[in-house]
């Protein structure tokens, strides 16, 4: 406070504002747009929305943006997955993303449904996977060799054989979500317990924020809805990671990674013929029909050269032939140049 204002001073701005010449610095107009529930003139068409603090919006809309997209890999692995398990087309695309409260999620489900609570470690707490009866049934009947073509979908929990076929179902989901969520960060997700009254499960409280993931499921003639709840104190130590900008740069660093993992992994398993080649040679096709047994074809190649190894139609290798327990064998001795002439 080192210039402090006389008394004329302060008489002049009081004055100056009781004339209604001067209206303060900015701060009143401020709190006229977004307080006063009176719009002065000339604010007609500033936007004044309403803000519930049972429902504050904690998760970002570019976070909200990554939820999307990661989910939206963890779809088409799902319907890869499932195609193939099911020997059918099945299609899971991402519908809606949305935040809300525990409660209202609980409550928005049907009684009986499928309700699976994940456990996702590293990470702490559970997160909610319910897929609806209108297509859990239908996967059921077509996993024990029905048609689907007059399902009647009961008003029933899932009994004890059915849920060991949904298992199956939820353990490829498990695979898929981690190999979404690995672009992140590793989570192991496990399948903690089945439910069919969403109202009873608790693990966080009725006003607790969550993020809702919608999808939508479809299996020839027969459509379904599936959703993922994920706790926003599940989440919340990997929210930073969760930007568009981050996303973006996981996505570019570690997707090509796993993606050429995975067929690597699937390479491994491939059968390629491997060939010994002895010599090669030129004969006439009149000595090739006038071949015996016992007869000798002579070629340029030493009996003590090297031979060849070819894998496919490439030669990839050098060794000799020789014997091992009663079976022929190749001994490699090296990897072939390119300056080899054999």
């Amino acid at each position: 406070m080192s210039e402090v204002l006389d008394q004329n001073e302060v008489d002049a701005l009081l004055a100056a504002v009781d004339s209604g010449e001067m209206e303060g610095d900015g701060a009143g107009a401020g709190a006229g747009q977004v307080f006063s529930r009176n719009r002065r003139p000339g604010q007609e068409d500033v936007e004044v929305r309403a803000y519930d603090f049972k429902r504050p919006e904690r998760v970002s809309k570019d976070q909200m943006r990554a939820l999307h997209n990661l989910h939206e890999g963890f779809s088409r692995n799902f319907s890869v997955a499932l195609s193939g398990f099911l020997r059918t087309i099945m299609e899971v695309k991402v519908s809606s993303i949305e935040q809300m409260t525990f409660s209202e999620f609980t409550h928005s489900l049907p009684n009986p449904t499928c309700f699976n609570l994940l456990t996702c470690e590293p990470l702490e707490g559970n997160m909610c996977l319910e897929i609806s009866p209108l297509i859990i049934y239908p996967v059921v009947d077509r996993l024990l060799g029905g048609s689907n073509a007059d399902l009647f979908i009961p008003q029933r929990p899932l009994t004890a054989i059915e849920l060991r076929l949904v298992s199956k179902i939820i353990d490829r989901a498990k695979r898929a979500l981690a190999e979404a969520w690995e672009n992140v960060m590793p989570v192991n997700f496990e399948l903690d317990d089945t439910e069919s009254n969403p109202v009873l499960v608790q693990i966080v409280p009725p006003n607790e924020v969550v993020v809702l993931v919608g999808f939508e499921l479809k299996m020839g003639g027969r459509a379904g809805t599936m959703n993922l709840c994920i706790p926003y104190n599940v989440i919340e130590p990997v929210m930073e990671k969760l930007s568009s900008q981050t996303w973006a740069a996981y996505k570019r660093n570690r997707g090509d990674t796993a993606l050429r993992q995975r067929v690597a992994r699937r390479l491994d398993a491939a059968r390629l013929p491997v060939t010994g080649v002895l010599a090669d040679t030129t004969i006439k096709l009149r000595d090739l029909m006038n071949l015996q047994v016992g007869d000798v074809v002579l070629t340029d190649k030493p009996a003590s050269a090297p031979l060849t190894l070819t894998v496919g139609d490439r030669r990839k290798f050098i060794g000799n032939l020789g014997q091992f327990k009663g079976n022929r064998a190749f001994k490699v001795r090296r990897p072939i140049n390119p300056k080899d002439r054999v």
